[in-house]
């Protein structure tokens, strides 16, 4: 008689520990990359930023010890790890423009560019999806074809453009034209308005697409057949039965819209003066001041990244059937 060893199970073989394992490898992995990319771009990009910073006219002995001050002389290893030390503390650097911690500026700027993107998320999420949902079932069965047509179009060029593209229309309806909104600054509540509508208009044409789609593919599903045919009332079948099951893809477009939409801010804020990093980020440049730029960018990857993991999870705990197929 033969007997086999039952083996007790371990949290290897969990399939949501196995998930998170997973998950956390890529991060970490996807972090180092970014946080390399970030310091080899201050030695790749021509010129010498100490040289930028401080002016042609600059004496070559105030150049050079302002380069010793920040470890630009020791060996690229050595710089590198005093990089990664600096990091792990909270040190980002000191901005060769004003003098000031990397970390404090950003600090002061990134608020406002969360705002926008933020508020600029919520406003397309709030758009998209009842009117994906609604167009889904105004012309499921290949009904009303000319507002299917006109829903299609509208959305496809309103995605179609930049959003700078928008934001200088909305400057120029709403601020030059009618003279109803502020067109620079933070200044009050008004001031949100055509921001967050530049960021906000091409990701909400997208999502009613892919919402609308996805819905049109659930309502054609069984269990939808069945609810109709107990003769459940139709708001309860749309929205109960329906829509659930038609939002993980919008979902996963979501998360990234929204990494699309911090990164967009970079050229909102410069239409509408926003004082953010996307604003900062482009006058950094400008001025060659490349620590500052180093950490604004590291802000910007971290954010997208932390996106992307927020959407995995999410999609796992609405769908586990994502993270049992993975394993």
């Amino acid at each position: 008689m033969v007997t086999t060893a039952i083996r007790p199970a371990g949290l290897g073989d969990n399939v949501w520990v196995r998930f998170a394992v997973r998950r956390l490898v890529r991060v970490l992995v996807s972090v180092w990359v970014l946080l390399t990319a970030a310091f080899g771009m201050i030695h790749l990009i021509p010129g010498d930023p100490v040289r930028a910073a401080l002016g042609p006219t600059a004496a070559p002995e105030l150049v050079e010890a302002r380069r010793a001050a920040l470890g630009l002389d020791d060996p690229l290893w050595q710089q590198y790890l005093h990089y990664l030390g600096n990091l792990f503390t909270g040190d980002l650097g000191t901005s060769l423009g004003s003098g000031l911690p990397v970390a404090q500026v950003i600090g002061d700027r990134l608020p406002a560019t969360l705002e926008i993107a933020g508020y600029a998320f919520l406003l397309a999420v709030a758009v998209a999806i009842p009117a994906g949902t609604v167009m889904a079932v105004l012309t499921r069965g290949g009904r009303r074809r000319t507002t299917e047509l006109a829903f299609t179009s509208a959305t496809a060029v309103l995605a179609a453009i930049p959003e700078f593209l928008i934001a200088v229309g909305l400057v120029f309806v709403f601020g030059v034209s009618l003279g109803w909104l502020p067109v620079a600054g933070r200044s009050g509540p008004e001031s949100y308005l055509l921001p967050v509508l530049a960021l906000a208009a091409g990701p909400a044409a997208v999502l009613a697409r892919i919402t609308r789609v996805e819905m049109l593919a659930v309502l054609r599903a069984d269990h939808i057949r069945t609810a109709r045919s107990k003769r459940l009332p139709a708001s309860w079948i749309y929205l109960r039965h329906a829509l659930p099951n038609a939002l993980t893809a919008t979902l996963t477009l979501g998360g990234l819209l929204l990494s699309a939409m911090v990164a967009g801010t970079v050229l909102v804020e410069n239409v509408f003066a926003w004082p953010g990093l996307g604003s900062t980020i482009v006058q950094s440049i400008l001025a060659k001041d490349y620590p500052l730029v180093q950490g604004v960018v590291l802000v910007y990857g971290l954010g997208v990244l932390l996106v992307n993991l927020l959407v995995d999870v999410a999609l796992a705990l609405l769908d586990p059937r994502s993270a049992i197929r993975e394993s």
